[in-house]
């Protein structure tokens, strides 16, 4: 899909509330790995970050380097409404491949999911990753754990830990990828955490 229409097709999604990967709270992996991070100095970006649970509870943990993109105006501005603290110019919305700043550590929830699963698109999708951590920067998140839909308007879409390593390793270096000890019940068993330096 063109930038425009990504806009579009997102924006809808949340206009409908057809945000069936969205669980209402930081996700359990991710916020055992926050809370066991010490420098709050360092730089953060959750790209595709939606309603942006993660990034509210590093916000209310202290983190104050932390920004925040999403292709749609919708879940930034609800962010914004639940967080009039946050600093609006550490709110992105723009396309995460066109971003060109460096990151510590970039969190993934649910946003590698999100795109059409050609090889184009997941190898680009670790390619900018590996452009947007500094030396040492490291991707952190969780993957969905689920076999790949037929279905191309199925989102978010799913793959296995294979899958992910095909395209994750060519541009970052896996440290560990397991599946998640600590997932929601509803995702037990569904989810593989991960943690990838940049090469």
């Amino acid at each position: 899909m063109q930038k425009e229409n990504e806009q579009n097709y997102w924006t809808q999604r949340y206009e409908e509330e057809r945000t069936g990967w969205d669980i209402g709270y930081p996700s359990t992996p991710l916020k055992a790995y926050i809370d066991q991070l010490t420098d709050k100095s360092i730089k953060i970006l959750i790209p595709g970050a939606g309603n942006a649970y993660e990034a509210e509870y590093l916000w209310e943990s202290g983190f104050r380097n932390l920004y925040v993109m999403d292709i749609s105006p919708i879940p930034l501005q609800a962010f914004q409404k639940r967080n009039p603290k946050f600093p609006s110019t550490q709110l992105l919305q723009e396309n995460f491949f066109d971003h060109q700043e460096q990151y510590d550590i970039i969190f993934e929830q649910t946003f590698f999911c999100s795109f059409v699963p050609t090889d184009d698109n997941r190898f680009a999708y670790a390619e900018q990753m590996s452009n947007l951590l500094k030396p040492n920067g490291k991707l952190v998140g969780v993957w969905f754990d689920i076999p790949l839909a037929d279905d191309m308007e199925k989102r978010p879409f799913g793959g296995d830990r294979s899958l992910y390593l095909k395209y994750l390793t060519t541009y970052l270096k896996p440290i560990s990828f397991e599946r998640c000890y600590n997932s929601i019940p509803a995702r037990q068993g569904n989810e593989l955490f991960g943690i990838f330096m940049k090469i």
